[in-house]
């Protein structure tokens, strides 16, 4: 965000700004302008009568900028709250030249000072600028300070190498919780979960925030069960939860559709916070939709005094993936009606309920006058949907003109999604000709050979079912194993493709003999294949 372009005029005592008034904060600024004239001819200086500050409060930061860079008489706290008054309004360069200014004056910033401008260094992606600043830390002999060495750390982490980030958070004495929860930040911005695990458990004190940091990682990184489990812990070590730890526990509980831990942990919610606010209250109406529960996530969503657009989504959504094609259009229209403007996720989620549905007609029409009123909504993962909502309905012609005539080149998706349509209507040729796009794209994309061979198996085509596996068995691929789970009692159970290791194998193959029994007996009997 750069400053407004603005230029000072002295005119009857006092500066003037060129600027479109802004009702408020226009006449904060005239006040201000009025106090800076009788200021000009008291002879006050601007650091002894804030009035720097004052053009900062006014937005007007092309005036302090300017009289900051005019007076000369700064110390070292009007000096960093200055620079932090630009840094927190984003205006991340301006707030290092005055950094610049203030060392020109000699004057020697403090461990707050360094907390200010190095944020300002990583909003600005600019790592070098930070390493200086590092430098100009060590020269201070600040660089242990924690408030320094939590800044240092965030920096490394968000622009360099963990293991850079992990040196900083060597050399900081007495690292505290801030420090901790920025490093384990930093190992899930990584992907280096167990690091950011062992770390976790390493604290030598923990609070709500570094809980709520290794929740969300592993909730964000969708290893869900991980997630669940560390909020199970957290209650169980007597940390409270509050308002945003439970929006990622109740996300992780819904991704896995574990329905009865994501009902106790909702009334956790009642029993500790009371009031829910709108973020939980929108996981808690997601939750319930992608658990196939959609009266409760109706019944929540009618609860809420403010509904907002993540409301409308998750309640659309969930309609949307339930096969509820028709309410969810019916929702869209009222969230309309009500004046929402929808944004990319609403658009998506009508057109997944189109797809999922059969509702073609609507969905080309919804998509064609997105196109025409608000093109820019449109991303490529809307294009993919068209694909599929066509595929799906065996109208491969439409399809396939639809990705010829797309305003960028189709990625895998596209070939996917026309694929997966002509497994749905054993349009193997189609089908080939999309598979054969996709290995062009990513020869190691195993699943798209596994559907291919499935396509060839429906239409009898064993010997081009043996020629694929051959191939997959050549180049050594492997294919990812299904999953799948169950929750009995709040325990959730999963099950792998193959999987020789299921604690309860021996258990459900004595129960599948004795189904196959009973299925010989009533002359019904298949092939079982038994874990």
């Amino acid at each position: 965000m750069k400053s407004v372009p603005c230029k000072f005029s002295l005119s009857q005592g006092h500066l003037k700004l060129h600027r479109k008034p802004d009702d408020i904060v226009y006449n904060r600024l005239i006040a201000t302008q009025k106090s800076h004239g009788r200021i000009l001819k008291q002879g006050v200086s601007a650091v002894e009568s804030e009035i720097v500050t004052c053009y900062c409060e006014s937005k007007a930061f092309c005036n302090a900028f300017q009289l900051f860079i005019e007076t000369s008489e700064w110390d070292v706290v009007s000096a960093t709250a200055i620079i932090g008054q630009f840094s927190n309004h984003h205006l991340y360069e301006d707030a290092i030249t005055l950094f610049k200014r203030m060392l020109l004056l000699n004057i020697n910033p403090t461990e707050f000072t360094f907390g200010t401008v190095l944020p300002s260094s990583i909003s600005l992606q600019n790592l070098l600028l930070g390493k200086q600043l590092h430098a100009c830390t060590i020269k201070m002999g600040l660089q242990s300070n924690v408030f320094v060495g939590s800044a240092l750390l965030d920096l490394y982490a968000k622009l360099s190498t963990i293991e850079e980030a992990k040196s900083a958070f060597e050399d900081t004495q007495k690292p505290n919780v801030v420090s901790y929860t920025t490093l384990i930040c930093g190992y899930f911005r990584k992907e280096r979960f167990k690091d950011a695990l062992r770390l976790f458990h390493g604290m030598p004190e923990k609070n709500v925030i570094s809980w709520n940091a290794i929740i969300s990682g592993y909730s964000q990184s969708g290893h869900n069960e991980e997630a669940v489990n560390l909020f199970i812990e957290m209650m169980r070590e007597g940390s409270l939860p509050n308002q945003s730890t439970f929006p990622c526990a109740i996300s992780a509980a819904s991704n896995i559709a574990a329905f009865g831990i994501g009902k106790s942990f909702h009334a956790s919610a009642i029993k500790i916070l009371g009031t829910l606010n709108i973020f939980v209250s929108n996981s808690l109406i997601s939750f319930y939709a992608k658990c196939g529960s959609l009266e409760d996530s109706l019944l929540l969503f009618n609860k809420v005094q403010k509904t907002n657009l993540v409301s409308w989504n998750a309640l659309i959504c969930g309609y949307a993936h339930n096969g509820k094609g028709r309410e969810a259009l019916e929702f869209f229209r009222r969230m309309q009606a009500m004046g929402l403007r929808p944004n990319a996720v609403t658009l998506l989620c009508v057109l997944l309920a189109c797809s999922h549905t059969g509702l073609v007609d609507e969905g080309i029409s919804l998509f064609n006058r997105v196109k025409l009123e608000n093109h820019e909504l449109l991303n490529p993962e809307h294009y993919g949907c068209m694909v599929d909502l066509l595929s799906r309905q065996g109208r491969f012609g439409e399809a396939e003109k639809f990705i010829h005539d797309l305003p960028f080149d189709p990625g895998i998706g596209f070939w996917k999604a026309l694929l997966g349509g002509c497994m749905i209507h054993s349009n193997t040729k189609l089908g080939e000709f999309a598979a054969q796009k996709i290995l062009d794209l990513d020869p190691n994309d195993v699943p798209s050979y596994v559907m291919l061979s499935n396509a060839h198996s429906s239409a009898g085509r064993w010997r081009s079912v043996s020629m694929i596996r051959k191939d997959i068995n050549e180049k050594g691929m492997k294919r990812v194993p299904g999953c799948s789970w169950i929750e009995i009692r709040n325990k959730v159970h999963v099950f792998l493709t193959a999987d020789r290791n299921q604690e309860k194998r021996d258990e459900i193959n004595v129960v599948l003999i004795f189904l196959a029994e009973q299925l010989k007996e009533t002359k019904v009997y298949h092939c079982w294949s038994l874990i």
